[in-house]
């Protein structure tokens, strides 16, 4: 069988497919034991990763206080409710739009140095928005179209560094790194929205833009320190657009992130009023002032910290599925509150709630995305899960921002939350699931194809045909495990999947597929994972084709593609291959 998508595992005896295993794919109760035991604050034991984390505590710190300074200059400068939110969507936006090309460049480049020019352009984009402000040049479209700079270089840093977290810590810690990387984010929203509005108070928001600005430079450094160990790459990267491509394909097939990706926008987008709509809550329903709007993003913050603690405790028990759902009515209880609450106290301690909630549904999604891809495509799905989650907050602002200028905001919120309770019953049709230990690890290939043309990684397409043969009492059975097989191959970049039975042979079946370039075929090859290996090993216990290498591979020429002359010959070893694009 055509492993990983190119491993001949048909011509593997089967004892090689038990001898080769990894110790992160046991999955023993000791791993499990030691997972449960590993501790919230384990990864803050290992220097490189606690001095960013402790660096990025400041830069979130700087972070938050632009989003109250923007948001509250954003009311001085105009009424309107929808350009209030317009100011979270200019946020947000740039990581629904530049995360997937950003996704892209981290996994196809150095992520530390690709992190590394996304803070510049925030920390520059940052000081613009502050030589604005003293400038007194500030409009309201000017200081959107500065958020959306700084957010781009945000959009540009986030996918690198979650992809990134992995290589810091070992896999039993990874819930706790990326739940600490949430508590790093909403520790500054327990603090920096408070310390965002005392700063607006004192020294105006332009004041507050030149100390968000000034925020990125620890995490700067932290990065600029860290000395990443790279491992040679067996293949030379693939070109920008094929790795967009491969990224979408693999979120497309592999149902743990795709599950994720739509949980995370339908949530974001249902619960935008909270981050969109509190400058006017605070303003307009309690009477208050910057500072009152930033008692209740620290509330939202301190809330989301609890959240943030308990993620991996809660991925055990009750599990990532349950504590989601839980923790989505939950959450749409506290909106609920929020709409009817003419009290400080009371919608402070309801924005908790609401910090909480929101947080264990993004931590356990975050982490069911991470633990089940791959390394190879680790940052493309993550830019991929927070391009839906921004984009589904940025589309929900504008959403709710047009309907609280409508219906008013006591109405739009009880609706917000109305449509939460409804996201609960998303996870009957797309559960988060855990994925066994060493799923996402690679499966090293040793067997190389034989190839008797002379083939360039442009040359292409390849057309890759698999026999199996397997009795007809098991066709049923075969047929079923073929799906896995072919998501396998569809998440890993095959086209054209296709399943064919001979008509006068019942007992032998065809599985057949192509890769648009050679280069393509071997990245197939060369991202096979133990999860792909489990299910071509159900697959071999029912074929009974073993004796026989039948794993064809073909250089397909489209008609007109080679216009040899009658003199010309053809050896089989000439630059046949290379010919074709």
């Amino acid at each position: 069988m055509e492993g990983e998508g190119g491993v001949d595992s048909a011509c593997l005896e089967r004892n090689a497919w038990g001898a080769r295993e990894v110790a992160s794919g046991v999955g023993s109760d000791a791993d499990k034991k030691g997972h449960e035991a590993a501790g919230a604050f384990a990864p803050l034991r290992l220097p490189v990763f606690r001095g960013i984390w402790s660096s990025s505590v400041i830069s979130n710190h700087g972070h938050l206080v632009l989003g109250v300074a923007a948001a509250w200059e954003m009311t001085r400068l105009t009424n309107a409710p929808a350009m209030v939110a317009l100011v979270q969507t200019a946020l947000m936006l740039p990581l629904m739009l530049v995360a997937v090309p950003a996704g892209a460049i981290a996994d196809m480049f150095d992520r530390r140095k690709v992190a590394l020019c996304g803070l510049a352009v925030a920390c520059l984009g940052g000081l613009g928005l502050a030589a604005i402000g003293f400038g007194d040049l500030l409009t309201p479209w000017l200081l959107l179209a500065s958020l959306v700079v700084i957010g781009a270089g945000v959009a540009l840093y986030s996918p690198a560094w979650q992809a990134s977290v992995s290589e810091l810590v070992p896999a039993e810690q990874l819930p706790a790194a990326v739940a600490l990387g949430s508590v790093s984010y909403n520790l500054a929203r327990s603090f920096g929205p408070a310390l965002g509005g005392l700063i607006v108070v004192a020294g105006g928001a332009k004041a507050a833009f030149a100390v968000s600005a000034l925020g990125y430079a620890p995490l700067i450094l932290a990065l600029a320190l860290w000395q990443r160990k790279v491992a040679p790459a067996r293949l030379p990267p693939e070109s920008f657009s094929r790795a967009v491509i491969s990224g979408v394909r693999f979120s497309r097939h592999a149902s743990a992130v795709r599950n994720a990706i739509v949980r995370s926008f339908l949530f974001g987008f249902a619960g935008a009023t909270a981050g969109a709509l509190a400058p006017l809550i605070a303003r307009d329903q309690l009477s208050g002032d910057a500072s009152t709007y930033g008692l209740l993003l620290g509330a939202s913050g301190i809330g989301a910290v609890l959240g943030s603690l308990v993620t991996a405790r809660l991925w055990n028990r009750p599990g990532p599925e349950n504590t989601i759902r839980l923790a989505t009515v939950a959450a749409a209880l506290a909106y609920a509150g929020i709409a009817l609450s003419s009290s400080t106290v009371i919608t402070a301690a309801l924005f908790a709630v609401q910090g909480m909630t929101t947080m264990m549904v993004f931590s356990m999604l975050n982490v069911g995305v991470q633990l089940a891809v791959p390394r190879w495509v680790t940052a493309r799905a993550m830019s991929l899960f927070s391009a839906a989650l921004s984009g589904g907050i940025a589309l929900g602002a504008i959403a709710w921002g047009a309907a609280a200028q409508a219906m008013g905001m006591a109405v739009t919120i009880e609706l917000s939350a109305g449509l939460l309770a409804v996201t609960a019953l998303v996870g009957f049709a797309l559960p988060v699931r855990r994925s066994a230990d060493g799923e996402g690890e690679r499966y090293t290939i040793e067997r190389e194809p034989e190839v008797a043309l002379s083939l360039s990684a442009r040359s292409g397409p390849i057309v890759i045909e698999v026999d199996y043969r397997i009795e007809v009492e098991q066709a049923r059975e075969f047929y079923r495990a073929m799906q896995d097989v072919r998501k396998a191959r569809s998440r890993n970049g095959a086209f054209g999947w296709t399943l064919s039975r001979d008509i006068s042979d019942a007992e032998l079946w065809t599985e057949r597929y192509v890769c648009p370039t050679w280069g393509d075929y071997l990245h197939l090859r060369d991202r096979f994972t133990q999860g792909d290996r489990a299910v071509q090993d159900r697959v071999e216990a029912l074929n009974s084709l073993q004796s026989d290498c039948r794993v064809r591979r073909r250089l397909e020429r489209p008609y007109g593609s080679v216009r040899w002359k009658a003199e010309t010959p053809d050896s089989g070893t000439d630059k046949a291959g290379a010919m074709l694009p």
